[in-house]
């Protein structure tokens, strides 16, 4: 395919650009970039073909791929503005046929050691104007119009593939990151023991932002200390040091990102300590770990970056997704620890208990234009049933009301699994229906249909006065129109969590008017029997509800609660919780229902 020095036809140019495309399509993203110079060598004449391609943090170009011609350079990388390439990169405009000796002493002495006397470049833009990179082409002498055209069309045709490489390394970047923050999330539910549960995620992200050694820091607020219970590379050797010394300790004080390229020129770094463990500090990057409070819990350190002289905006942006499950990592193993301190001869299931519920709301949020109440009941000292409020905007909230299968032990512990996947999934999904599907799926691989769960999801977007919600196989929920006196159960969405892979669900929808009532429970409540074995039933919760609709909304649930335990004579078979959402004022927008609009989960 290559063409002849002697003449360029017109059809030897499309034959071999189109040889080209094709070339393109058979390799990986990943080696694409690698061929591009050197078809500039194999197909189209040059003598050396480089692609540079442009680092934003240095305002520079470095050099990736080369062939043909060996060549000696003094760097390989070029600021912008400097010499031939630098010109491009600045200008955004391409040059040819270009002597070398115009150039840079930098270029002409590139020119006399290899040979080269003129340069050929072209900008590789994304939509034009942002700069990725630049193709260079170097000759002994001037390259004919001809040559000049297929050079150009060549950089056209790179200017469409190279986005497509990046944009393809992008996501999968992006994709390998979620699955280990969804790792990370997993893990936290594997293990609370404090050193073993947090050297496991500092795995994770050491090797995803590719440090040497890394530590990981508590705030111990009482002492005013920082002390380290993880260390990789330094043998589990615990360091302390109090709040301000050190560069851990100005992270914990100012809650402020710090990131270097040589530790020593900061004027908070300790050298004492590389004395101490015998090493050498370069790159340096300590970042707070923040609870959902804002409060700063503790600080992780990572040192000396192993692919490339600093920590980069991608590894902070890494870190600081990941910080959020660090803290619920180090809050409940925190919990857990001061709970094995103080009640060391308490029994398993006490201890489960107090775990379990530090993983449930104190109370309902407060949001204007609604009034919420809940009650929980477990039956035995821990249970599987679980509720909770997440606020996913100023506008939208979360309901969320789920029964694990069984009692005891077992369904807390995939409560408290529910709990953590639940929270990570909204950090990053943004569709409901994802959402269910995404917890299925982890909650099935984690439990492999030993125990599955039901699930109500309902996502109010509270400007509108909107329901969107997914009955998983759940209690269909009760809503009550204040003004009629009728009321629909919810029953969109699909089977339950965690019983089969690859399960879809669909989205139903509610306009909520001043003084509906929305009920949420768990089968505690309606399967509660009497003597008779009758059971209370969906039909007499939604007569109770309408009987005391006027009462507040925890006037609702101590109402209900005490017809449901007069019923069943005090006596509880199974964990309760009863959630009502009662609407005090009418949204500012009146839809129908099918053309409610879908809030976003983030």
């Amino acid at each position: 395919m290559a063409i002849e020095k002697a003449k360029l036809e017109s059809q030897d140019i499309l034959d071999s650009l189109a040889g080209v495309v094709t070339s393109f399509s058979t390799y990986p993203n990943d080696e694409v970039l690698q061929h591009i110079p050197e078809f500039l060598v194999s197909e189209f004449q040059g003598e050396r073909g480089e692609l540079w391609l442009w680092d934003e943090t240095s305002n520079s170009l470095y050099l990736v791929h080369s062939a043909g011609k060996s060549a000696e350079r003094r760097l390989d990388y070029v600021p912008s503005g400097e010499g031939a390439l630098g010109k491009v990169a600045e200008t955004h405009r391409s040059i040819e046929n270009v002597n070398l000796t115009l150039f840079s002493a930098e270029d002409q002495e590139f020119a006399r050691k290899n040979g080269f006397n003129f340069i050929s470049c072209y900008p590789l833009l994304s939509g034009g104007r942002t700069l990725l990179g630049t193709l260079a082409v170097y000759t002994e002498t001037n390259a004919s119009p001809a040559l000049l055209s297929l050079w150009r069309t060549y950089s056209e045709m790179c200017n469409i593939k190279v986005p497509d490489v990046f944009a393809a390394q992008q996501q999968q970047k992006q994709i390998t990151q979620l699955s280990l923050l969804f790792e990370a999330t997993r893990l936290l539910n594997s293990t609370l023991d404090l050193a073993e549960l947090l050297e496991l995620i500092l795995k994770i992200a050491r090797q995803e932002v590719k440090a040497d050694r890394g530590s990981v820091f508590l705030v111990d607020a009482k002492q005013k200390e920082l002390w380290s219970i993880v260390a990789f590379g330094l043998d589990h050797q615990e360091i302390r040091m109090p709040w301000g010394k050190g560069i851990a300790g100005r992270v914990a004080e100012t809650a402020e990102t710090v990131n270097i390229e040589n530790a020593y020129e900061h004027p908070a770094f300790e050298p004492s300590f590389d004395q101490r463990f015998n090493y050498q500090t370069r790159s340096l990057l300590g970042m707070p770990i923040r609870h959902y409070t804002g409060e700063v819990v503790g600080v992780i350190q990572l040192l000396n970056k192993t692919t490339g002289n600093r920590f980069t905006e991608e590894d902070e942006d890494f870190l600081s997704k990941l910080s959020g499950h660090m803290a619920m990592a180090l809050e409940n193993a925190r919990l857990h620890r001061e709970s094995l301190e103080k009640q060391r001869m308490e029994k398993e299931l006490a201890l489960a208990r107090g775990i379990q519920r530090s993983l449930l709301p104190d109370q309902p949020p407060v949001i204007p234009g609604f009034e919420l109440a809940v009650a929980n009941e477990p039956c035995f000292e821990c249970g599987g049933d679980y509720y909770d409020f997440l606020h996913l905007g100023p506008q939208s909230l979360l309901l969320v009301v789920a029964d694990v299968e069984g009692k005891g032990v077992s369904s807390a512990l995939v409560m408290s699994n529910l709990q953590a996947t639940l929270r990570a999934l909204v950090m990053h999904l943004h569709s409901l229906e994802v959402l269910a599907l995404s917890l299925n799926e982890m909650i099935y691989n984690d439990t492999k249909s030993e125990k599955y769960l039901s699930c109500f999801l309902g996502l109010v977007d509270t400007r509108r006065n909107g329901l969107h919600y997914i009955n998983a196989g759940h209690v269909p929920p009760i809503l009550v129109d204040g003004a009629t006196g009728t009321h629909t159960f919810l029953e969109e969405g699909g089977t339950v969590i965690g019983l089969f892979p690859k399960t879809d669900y669909t989205r139903g929808t509610a306009q909520l008017k001043a003084g509906d009532i929305l009920v949420c429970c768990t089968d505690g409540i309606l399967e509660a029997c009497n003597q008779n074995d009758e059971e209370f039933g969906s039909e007499k919760l939604a007569a109770a509800v309408l009987r005391h609709r006027h009462k507040t909304s925890q006037g609702i649930i101590e109402a209900v609660l005490a017809e449901v335990n007069h019923w069943c004579d005090g006596i509880q078979a199974d964990d309760k919780v009863l959630m009502v959402m009662k609407v005090n004022s009418d949204g500012t927008i009146t839809r129908s229902e099918s053309n409610l609009p879908k809030p976003e989960l983030t």
